[in-house]
């Protein structure tokens, strides 16, 4: 099994893990930017709650070997739970494949359903006797609740109270009972039918992110109103339009830099700057220290 595994890559931690804390639970976003699949590997050494949630495309997540898997699609979840302690979860993602992790400690997700002593949410098998999974259809407050999860430009000492706030948040939702988690009873979420075309902006901003549309075509493409276009487009991945296109090019920029196969001038080229200084001074605007700087350290 060893050999078989080998072509998978073990995660690199500061890449890919947002919020870590021992005992509690770890949130991982996995998001290829690459034009390749990419396969990783984590090693679990503790028993937890696994939850898995496809937010783009869809990815494979197997289990210790290829062939125990889950297929994900975009906007469906699995909840999984197997008793082994120590496993290797491997993560199967194609191109434009995004993908968030979230593995709460055993004892843990126990004390989030329990007052006192008393169980307020009956779990039924989570119990840690029987193997779990356990797929589910995202709606849409958990769609919002992932985007902000990933998108939000919260200041760095904020962001682990924000990380936490909006997992409690989309556990809440996640084990609520489909009545009591209807979005027409909260005017303030955006509906179906406009996520998806808020959705689709971003991704006709991706497709020639070198040369977006403007604004007014990019409402008129998805059939939204300019106002409620850059409204809703910021509620749901945390930044105005241009913005988070900007976000979306500097990660790529970190990436392709980690990935050593091009020159800075390359990069700029790539990502649709005219010169090399002005890829240099926005990624040292956003990250507080230069290209070169950025793949020495």
């Amino acid at each position: 099994m060893k050999n078989s595994l080998d072509h998978y890559k073990n995660i690199d931690k500061s890449t890919h893990l947002l919020f870590s804390e021992n005992s509690t639970f770890k949130v991982f976003h996995f998001n290829n930017l690459s034009s390749n699949s990419e396969l990783l590997k984590y090693q679990l050494t503790d028993n937890c709650i696994q939850l898995y949630f496809c937010n783009n495309h869809q990815c494979k997540v197997a289990f210790n070997i290829e062939h125990c898997v889950i297929d994900l699609t975009s906007n469906n979840s699995s909840m999984v739970y197997f008793k082994d302690e120590q496993m290797n979860v491997l993560f199967n993602l194609p191109p434009e494949a995004e993908l968030i992790v979230i593995l709460i400690s055993l004892e843990y997700f126990h004390s989030l359903f329990s007052i006192d002593g008393t169980v307020i949410f009956n779990y039924n098998s989570l119990k840690g006797e029987n193997h779990i999974i356990e797929p589910k259809e995202i709606n849409g407050n958990i769609k919002l609740i992932l985007n902000q999860l990933i998108n939000s430009q919260t200041k760095e000492t904020l962001r682990p109270i924000f990380i936490k706030g909006k997992i409690y948040e989309l556990l809440s939702y996640y084990f609520s009972k489909p009545s009591e988690n209807n979005n027409e009873s909260c005017p303030y979420i955006a509906t179906e039918e406009t996520m998806s075309k808020i959705k689709h902006a971003k991704q006709l901003i991706l497709k020639d992110m070198n040369n977006p549309p403007s604004l007014p075509e990019l409402a008129k493409e998805v059939g939204l109103n300019i106002k409620k276009l850059k409204t809703e487009f910021k509620e749901i991945y945390g930044a105005p339009v241009f913005t988070f296109l900007l976000n979306y090019k500097m990660e790529l920029a970190k990436k392709l830099l980690l990935e050593q196969q091009l020159n800075v001038n390359e990069i700029a080229l790539n990502l649709g700057y005219s010169t090399s200084s002005h890829f240099i001074a926005a990624f040292k605007r956003k990250y507080k220290t230069t290209p070169k700087q950025f793949t020495k350290s």
